[in-house]
């Protein structure tokens, strides 16, 4: 559904602006929930939690398929920025304690890199069998496919191993539930506390976390199957440029290994470019658009694996999760900031001008990358950093 689903909204009577607030409500709901989940997946399986996030993302598919309204797609919305809320921040912390279990944290980078790839790989093919399936069944095909591989993603979830984490002391087996509940609540607060305070107070990871919102920025891409239409494709056209774009981020997000020690101006230079590219690509008007558009999504991709990889090493305190949490919360924030431009702004401007110009504050993030980047584990920091 990722290349088919906003145009499932047009084609049902939906106006730019209130699949704009669609997207609002996706946003808003991961943001509430981003740090609250965090501290849960410091002090509860992380893995569980990542078979329950793909199973809630499940529902929202099902939901948009089964009562195809506007309400009917808030409430998928509402499913899947839970779902999200869940992953973020549980995912990357799992991955890096898992190799710290065994002694291999330098790894990581390459490691979340090649993840990356691999499910953007994942999204290409599922973004190729879009147009197929949709000529063959239409939207409730597409949507049933969906469905399943959420399934098959909870399954692979079930199959991750998972470190024994350090339990917490147990009340004494006469004590009432109700001991054993205010611990949890007690664990609860003090991971929720710890990851907060560790995100405010440190100067490398205070400066890193809303870097590492980037990603946030990423949020117009849920705008280019509609910038597709205007610039001429056909329905079944689209999945095949969004396809283009996506195999672009898989190749960078491939490369953020071997790039990881790269000097930060290398990164600003990139993302000036890729502000440049994606302006460009929008203004276009053609098709052909997508490929600068594309590129600059791979650049994009990169720099951000690397962010992250470094604010995990950066990271010192018990409530990794909660930190990465922290950096998703503002990511949700900037993704929100822009759904809210685009369903003003699409009452006076095209589709190509909105996209071109949220690209600005992709050009403004290159300006502070050299000082916000933490520096790569194990090299010597420009300065000395606070203790």
């Amino acid at each position: 559904m990722y290349p088919l689903y906003q145009l499932l909204f047009a084609d049902h009577g939906l106006s730019a602006a209130q699949i704009s607030i669609l997207f609002v409500i996706w946003s808003t709901t991961a943001f509430v929930l981003e740090v609250p989940s965090g501290a849960w997946a410091d002090t509860y399986s992380r893995r569980k939690l990542l078979v329950l996030g793909a199973l809630i993302s499940a529902l929202g598919y099902a939901a948009w398929i089964t009562v195809p309204s506007f309400a009917g797609f808030a409430l998928g919305f509402v499913l899947w920025g839970v779902s999200s809320a869940l992953i973020s921040g549980t995912f990357e912390a799992f991955v890096y304690d898992e190799l710290a279990a065994r002694d291999c944290t330098d790894k990581y980078a390459g490691l979340l890199g090649r993840a990356r790839s691999a499910s953007l790989i994942a999204n290409l093919a599922a973004t190729a069998l879009a147009a197929p399936l949709f000529d063959l069944g239409g939207y409730v095909l597409a949507g049933i496919v969906s469905v399943l591989s959420c399934l098959v993603q909870a399954a692979v979830a079930l199959t991750l191993p998972e470190a024994p984490a350090v339990e917490p002391a147990q009340p004494e087996e006469d004590e009432p539930h109700s001991t054993t509940t205010r611990a949890a609540l007690s664990e609860y607060w003090t991971m929720l506390r710890a990851g907060v305070t560790e995100a405010l107070t440190s100067r490398v990871v205070r400066r890193a976390v809303p870097l590492v919102a980037l990603g946030g920025f990423l949020a117009f891409d849920e705008y280019f199957p509609l910038l597709a239409r205007d610039a001429g494709a056909s329905t079944t056209v689209v999945p095949l440029l969004i396809a283009v774009i996506v195999a672009a981020q898989a190749i960078g997000g491939a490369l953020a290994g071997p790039a990881y020690k790269l000097p930060a101006t290398t990164f600003a230079v990139g993302l000036g470019a890729t502000a440049g590219l994606i302006a460009w690509g929008a203004l276009s008007g053609t098709a052909w658009g997508f490929a600068p558009i594309a590129i600059g999504y791979g650049v994009m991709q990169l720099v951000i694996v690397v962010a992250e990889a470094r604010l995990q090493d950066s990271i010192t305190g018990p409530a990794r999760a909660t930190v990465t949490s922290v950096s998703g919360f503002f990511a949700e924030v900037f993704a929100v900031a822009i759904y809210v431009g685009f369903a003003v702004g699409s009452l006076w401007f095209s589709m190509a001008t909105l996209v071109a110009a949220l690209t600005i504050p992709v050009l403004l993030t290159a300006i502070v990358v050299p000082f916000a980047l933490p520096p790569a584990k194990n090299s010597v920091p420009a300065e000395v950093s606070e203790t």
